[in-house]
């Protein structure tokens, strides 16, 4: 990449950082097998927190050994990336006996995955604020040269997940009354994390890369919603949530278009989202997933004000193959087209391991890549 291309203000000390994880990590055989102990009966609650504790000191080290600036507890404690989290929500049921089907697809051809469905079946709120004692071990645990970074999901993501056909009409007959409900919930919940050191986190939304695909706007028609402005509404109440957030608390968002055990559910490039995603929400930054052709361009990235960060997630964590470093420093520069270079960073297209299973790749690969997005970043912006 010609030199003129690189002039920058080098490393970020606020997040997100040049070089940034989405934040779930390889579980190590350890953690699997404690979680399959503990589901058998084998060991007590007790015991298998013992056994995370442990694995979450591990791989703080390994991100502080790879050089990243932020750190995560790899999600550790957690089966999915999400319905750990919803599910501890006020006013939602995970459904015995009822499930729901996407459908992932890899190289070979599509499966069916069938998670426990949920039901909004109360008023909507948090109590105690949830993930607080996760969050509090890595603040405890981090090193002074790490910042904590926790994750959630989007609010978007408790209505994606099921539609308006997951809402029992006897506790919400208006549906504005079920958003003002969540977006109190949030806003409290933003609050707690806050008041116990929180100060970046990250809105894992994958419903605002799904509406690119045509295929999941026909998904939203099923369930309710309108296709051609759900996004909006999303990008709308997700404002409201954060409207009082504090000033010194960094907030991202990041988007993939699924990710499990190395499948992904939809495809396609942001264009159908970017104005209002790049230009009304109010976030400080995003996470970008870049990493093939079912992305699209970096073309919507015209869209991205001054003053917001994009972390392109250019390293796959779908596969074990370490990318070339001047291919990844090509790509920085293509998307430079668009976008000031200076308001850009690099990490990895999604997490690891969005469920507890994992992605297909080792520990040590998993590694490789962290330190690989590391020196990418340390090359094209510097130390």
């Amino acid at each position: 990449m010609p030199e003129t291309e690189l002039v920058t203000t080098g490393r970020r000390t606020l997040p997100p950082f040049r070089a940034d994880h989405v934040g779930s990590l390889l579980r190590p055989p350890s953690l699997h097998q404690a979680r399959a102990d503990f589901k058998a009966g084998k060991i007590d609650l007790d015991a298998l927190h013992e056994v995370e504790d442990a694995a979450i000191l591990d791989v703080i080290e390994l991100q502080r050994s790879a050089g990243l600036q932020s750190v995560t507890d790899g999600e550790f404690r957690r089966q999915s990336w999400h319905m750990d989290f919803i599910y501890q929500l006020e006013g939602v049921s995970q459904v015995t006996g009822e499930v729901l089907h996407v459908q992932f697809k890899n190289e070979s051809g599509t499966y069916d995955y069938a998670p426990p469905a949920m039901h909004i079946d109360g008023k909507i709120g948090v109590g105690d604020t949830i993930f607080a004692d996760a969050f509090k071990f890595v603040r405890d645990h981090a090193h002074a040269d790490q910042t904590p970074k926790l994750t959630i999901p989007s609010p978007s993501m408790v209505h994606y997940r099921g539609g308006n056909s997951s809402i029992d009409d006897s506790v919400y007959p208006n549906l504005d009354e079920f958003w003002n409900d969540l977006i109190a919930a949030y806003a409290k919940q933003v609050q707690g994390v806050y008041d116990i050191g929180c100060r970046y986190l990250q809105l894992d939304d994958t419903s605002l890369a799904y509406v690119n695909d045509p295929a999941q706007r026909e998904h939203i028609v099923a369930i309710g919603g309108d296709p051609d402005h759900l996004h909006e509404q999303y990008i709308a109440n997700i404002n409201r949530a954060l409207a009082n957030k504090p000033a010194d608390m960094a907030i991202t968002t990041h988007l993939c278009r699924g990710n499990n055990q190395s499948m992904w559910a939809a495809e396609g490039g942001y264009d159908f989202v970017a104005e209002a995603l790049f230009g009304d929400l109010n976030v400080n930054g995003y996470f970008l997933e870049f990493d093939d052709e079912r992305s699209g361009t970096f073309e919507p990235l015209r869209y991205v004000p001054k003053g917001k960060q994009v972390i392109l997630g250019i390293v796959t964590t779908k596969r074990a193959e370490l990318e070339d470093k001047d291919f990844l420093k090509r790509r920085i520069e293509e998307a430079s087209k668009y976008i000031d270079v200076d308001q850009l960073g690099i990490s990895g297209q999604c997490g690891f391991s969005s469920t507890e299973e994992g992605n297909s790749l080792t520990i040590d690969e998993q590694k490789a890549k962290l330190e690989l997005i590391v020196e990418v970043a340390e090359e094209v912006w510097g130390r």
